[in-house]
């Protein structure tokens, strides 16, 4: 096991050094000077379409299988997980509170990542063999670009049916065991079962009611785990102008080691506020515009514009307030990471009671999450073997939920860091080759709008 271990590590270290960190952030600059910073001058836009999407018109509600807002739910639901919870944490507890900047960076520029893979993915998108509309990067990929770059979509689709069971499978039941029998003692295979029988529920409805359940479920747990934060933030307000002191100062200067925090360089600030940003918010990834293929709308450019909606509210928002609950509190000198440090920091303030409300919120974003990448999966595997592929993977899917439960989480988040890289590799590049489209379908639609 340490061989493989040091073998993955090796990888993580290659596919997330210098050249990722430039791929995310240069392609996502390239984009929002393309698009003239419109992502995030037109969120009130994206805002006022999200609200008219709960239902599709009768114009467009053949065009897809969900309406526009449980599309971005069904998306939202993939992001909002533990990345918002665990992933923050760790990467404060790695890079230090400079790390939370680097988030910010990464959502701001996202946004214009999140826009264009939507609209690509509505623009090329097809009908499968049951009749369903079908797209993401490894349809934008081949009609896009052609038959000469068809080996990356291959490639994408062969990482996102993998990476599925890391991020969006294994980390989420993993995280949620953990803290589980932290807080409330139950045995981690009992929390793993669970959790298999309610997916298996789900995801055996297909799209549609993947769509509801999201539609559903996530504005509800969203706007519980916010208004606790918020209060955390309230009790917390005289120390958060250090706190952004901190975050401010620690984006571009070293951190030394105090408490248990070993000291972290700019560098280390960098890569993991990127990284987990990515992991969280999933910009580059190619993952959320399977989800957005799957809308009732006829116009790629208004589903890009919910699309990026996504990226604001789970970093820009649902991630800025567990990472001011961490550093205001200072638990993020205390040597815990990951779930833990969240805990900690929310118990800080809600003394008996605020590590409960953590863990309920980090058992409902994974569940969430967990059926919002077993569809991303289905879609990589339809792509690689066709429609009869999607039963065998739904049930290897439901299996992999209780053996996560017990995995090592530091192997678990190794793995779905580094596959997360190799997803976004063969994106991002189809993302810069085909921006010219982009361009050219927002030009028109806002032309005429």
């Amino acid at each position: 096991m340490a061989a493989i271990e040091a073998f993955v590590s090796a990888i993580n270290g290659v596919v997330w050094g210098p050249m990722m960190l430039v791929l995310i952030l240069g392609v996502g600059l390239f984009l929002s000077i393309g698009l003239k910073l419109m992502p995030i001058l037109r969120i009130g836009t994206g805002f006022r379409l999200l609200w008219r999407g709960r239902t599709a018109s009768a114009e467009d509600e053949k065009e897809g299988e969900i309406p526009p807002f449980q599309a971005l739910m069904t998306a939202m639901s993939a992001t909002v997980g533990t990345g918002n919870i665990a992933g923050v944490a760790t990467a404060i507890f790695l890079g230090g509170p400079g790390a939370l900047f680097w988030m910010w960076i990464t959502a701001l520029i996202g946004m214009a990542t999140k826009y264009s893979e939507a609209v690509l993915a509505v623009r090329f998108r097809e009908t499968d063999a049951m009749g369903q509309h079908v797209g993401g990067p490894m349809y934008y990929i081949k009609n896009g670009l052609g038959k000469n770059w068809a080996w990356m979509g291959v490639l994408f689709a062969i990482f996102g049916a993998c990476a599925g069971f890391g991020i969006g499978n294994t980390v989420q039941s993993n995280s949620v065991a953990a803290v589980l029998q932290a807080n409330f003692d139950i045995p981690v295979w009992v929390s793993g079962v669970v959790m298999m029988v309610l997916v298996a529920a789900v995801i055996l409805g297909g799209i549609k009611r993947i769509g509801q359940v999201a539609g559903a479920l996530v504005p509800f747990m969203a706007l519980f785990y916010l208004l606790t934060g918020l209060v955390v933030l309230v009790i917390n307000a005289p120390l958060l102008p250090q706190a952004l002191e901190l975050i401010f100062t620690h984006a571009f200067s070293p951190v030394a080691a105090q408490g248990g925090f070993a000291g972290a360089a700019v560098w280390a600030a960098i890569r993991f506020g990127v990284a987990r940003g990515v992991f969280s918010n999933e910009a580059g990834l190619g993952s959320a515009p399977i989800a957005h293929a799957a809308a009732q709308i006829h116009d790629p450019v208004r589903q890009g514009l919910i699309a990026m909606l996504g990226t604001f509210l789970d970093t820009l928002v649902i991630c800025t307030i567990t990472g001011l609950v961490i550093v205001s509190s200072g638990a993020w000198t205390g040597g815990e990471s990951g779930a833990a440090l969240t805990s900690q920091a929310f118990a800080s303030a809600l003394p008996s009671f605020g590590n409960y409300l953590v863990a309920i919120a980090l058992a409902l974003f994974a569940f969430t999450t967990i059926i919002g990448w077993s569809f991303y999966g289905e879609r990589c595997i339809e792509f690689l073997f066709g429609v009869r592929a999607i039963t065998p993977y739904r049930v290897l899917w439901v299996v992999a939920i209780p053996l996560g439960a017990t995995l090592s989480l530091d192997f678990v988040w190794l793995v779905a860091d580094t596959l997360n890289a190799m997803m976004a590799i063969p994106n991002l590049v189809a993302l810069a080759l085909l921006s010219p489209v982009v361009f050219k379908l927002t030009r028109e639609y806002f032309s005429r709008h």
